[in-house]
């Protein structure tokens, strides 16, 4: 085994026996050590090196250890220090451990005391690093283009990192507006191919008698107008990924020719009887159902199982439960910066509006909204008054109306609340209301609570739910777990 394969531990110890002893205790471990005499030469190691633990003694000949316990917190050097140190005093003990130390061994110890103690340690520092890497992964609000943190997305985003690192062809479907080219770019961003070319073509733009050449390619007088030799979208996309978008409006005679180039990875060009071998991965994307397409006779069967091999399906904008909102925010960020404006944000109305609103034209209708607000309106906020059509219709369907009194029971139903405003509370009263209005610390454990059984004791999609961080529950957690105690 190499030594950077090795943990790396810095040990600053200025008593050369004692160092030689600690290295004895673990030697034959997975460890690398690292001897620093003095804490300037620590101060040095540190700087320059990275180690995943250091084992310092606090009664070095130069400096105090806390000194520099308090230069890794101040320069947020990533490490776990455990101090070592002969003063037994509780009050040493606090010092250091307040300064950042992990934990403490009071000398002499032995090998299975410092053994335990580093194992203990580097394990929970492994663990503290693998949960924090997956809360990332599930609380993703921004990935490769894309915004939102609905669970509906989540999925999307493991998808293209699970498909990312394969050569397979993946195959994406959804509504018009979703960003099907952007989880294109997305898979291809995410790949090792990320350095080579994206090319994007629409088959549903393109006459049908000029896709082979935007694809193949042709040779001069191939055909009227052909005057010189031309590349394809596929030798274009060569060491990369090409995009085929709207791939069901493809010509059923090119698509055989498709099926071909993808089972052989050769190229014919148009008007050339010669083929030429190119190293492409194809990613597709279709807003209809691809299937009623193959049984209308419209997208051949061997074509669609060709291409048919990793599916992600994009869901439409009101499946993306509070994405919309997210989004908004995002465009109209980025529209007030490009049109020097001043909004900072939509105002409760507004985002209620967005929110409840279908958006059949998806992401891309949104987008569209907003930049529609921000080039004709101005102010910090958006009001429903700046929303353009269809929206602005919406506003009244969203209000709830107030009840109509008449005049006979106008002074019996006007203003209940100010009645018990005014009458003296007795004792009764005052336990029939305490039973009813609970402590919102009680309220809110029995929803977390609950939305866990609901969600199979799954926390971070109770979190997801709920509207806050599977930490956040975590933590609450614990507190209960302390108060009961």
């Amino acid at each position: 085994m190499q030594p950077n394969t090795f943990t790396q531990v810095l040990l600053v110890e200025d008593d050369a026996s004692m160092a030689a002893v600690y290295r004895s205790y673990l030697n034959g471990l997975p460890y690398h050590i690292t001897r620093a005499e003095t804490g300037k030469k620590a101060l040095e190691l540190l700087s320059n090196q990275a180690f995943t633990g250091v084992l310092l003694d606090l009664n070095l000949p130069d400096m105090h250890g806390l000194e520099i316990l308090a230069h890794i917190k101040e320069n947020e050097i990533e490490t776990e220090v455990i101090v070592t140190t002969g003063d037994c005093s509780m009050q040493t003990v606090i010092d250091a451990m307040q300064a950042g130390a992990r934990d403490y061994l009071v000398k002499p110890f032995n090998k299975d005391r410092l053994v335990t103690t580093l194992k203990n340690f580097l394990e929970s520092q492994e663990l503290k690093r693998k949960l924090q890497t997956y809360q990332e992964e599930i609380d993703r609000k921004e990935f490769c283009g894309f915004i939102g943190s609905s669970l509906a997305m989540q999925r999307v985003y493991q998808l293209i990192d699970s498909a990312s690192a394969s050569k397979a062809t993946i195959f994406i479907t959804g509504e018009s507006g979703t960003g099907k080219e952007v989880c294109a770019e997305a898979v291809h961003q995410t790949s090792d191919r990320a350095n080579g070319p994206f090319v994007a073509l629409n088959c549903g733009a393109i006459p049908k008698d000029l896709m082979e050449s935007e694809i193949f390619g042709h040779v001069k007088g191939a055909f009227t107008g052909a005057i010189g030799e031309r590349d394809g979208c596929a030798k274009a996309a060569h060491k990369g990924t090409l995009f085929l978008d709207e791939i069901c409006e493809m010509d059923m005679a090119l698509q055989s020719k498709l099926l071909r180039f993808l089972q052989t990875s050769t190229i014919q060009k148009v008007g050339s009887d010669k083929t030429e071998k190119v190293d492409v991965r194809i990613v597709c994307a279709t807003n209809k159902d691809p299937l009623e397409q193959v049984q209308a006779g419209n997208f051949r069967e061997d074509l669609y199982y060709r291409l048919h091999v990793l599916p992600i399906h994009l869901p439409s904008l009101r499946e993306r439960e509070n994405d919309v909102v997210e989004i908004a925010n995002s465009f109209l960020n980025q529209y007030s910066r490009e049109e020097q404006k001043d909004f900072i944000g939509f105002d409760s109305e507004s985002e209620l509006i967005l929110s409840q609103y279908e958006w059949p034209g998806n992401v891309r209708q949104l987008q569209n909204v907003i930049r529609n607000i921000v080039v004709l309106c101005n102010g910090e906020s958006v009001i429903p008054s700046m929303l353009p059509a269809p929206l602005d219709s919406d506003l009244s369907n969203m209000k709830v109306k107030a009840p109509v009194h008449t005049e006979s029971n106008q002074n019996t139903a006007a203003a209940p609340h100010e009645q018990n405003m005014n009458m003296p509370m007795d004792h009764s009263s005052s336990q029939v209301i305490s039973e009813l209005i609970r402590p919102m610390s009680e309220v809110e454990k029995e929803a977390i609570e609950r939305a866990i059984d609901l969600c199979g004791g799954n926390i971070p999609t109770a979190a997801h739910y709920l509207g806050i961080s599977a930490a956040t529950i975590y933590r609450k957690k614990n507190q209960w777990k302390e108060t009961s105690l």
